[in-house]
């Protein structure tokens, strides 16, 4: 079964989901993982409180860019309030393989960027 996930990673890294940026977004966070080089921005288009467009940009390993890659999928049509629920149990269960400390780092930098961006509104958008 790790097979199955190991390659579901590598697709993801080699075919990005929502690679890109969006232009004027609603919600652009970008943050890094200075230990490893990580680099990760993303952006959320709202109509009302739900996504209506993400895409994410950056650079760093296969388990980094295949998270949030994956994630951006997660949270596709979901509202704001539903994207503060997602934590790293669901992560790490979209990556399926079992990660050490230094790649759980890794495999989490998107979720961290994504929740950054979701909290640090000023207030929650009409809808």
């Amino acid at each position: 079964m790790d097979d199955f996930y190991r390659e579901n990673i590598l697709d993801h890294y080699k075919n990005p989901r929502n690679f890109g940026t969006l232009e004027h977004p609603d919600i652009s966070y970008q943050d890094s993982n200075p230990l490893c080089g990580d680099e990760i921005r993303i952006d959320l288009k709202l109509e009302g409180d739900k996504v209506a467009a993400v895409r994410f940009s950056g650079h760093g390993c296969a388990i980094s860019q295949a998270s949030a890659s994956m994630l951006t999928e997660m949270i596709e049509g979901k509202t704001l309030e539903e994207i503060k629920q997602i934590g790293k149990e669901d992560i790490l269960e979209n990556l399926g393989i079992p990660l050490g400390p230094v790649r759980l780092k890794c495999a989490l930098l998107a979720l961290k960027v994504l929740k950054a961006g979701v909290y640090g509104l000023k207030e929650w958008p009409e809808g």
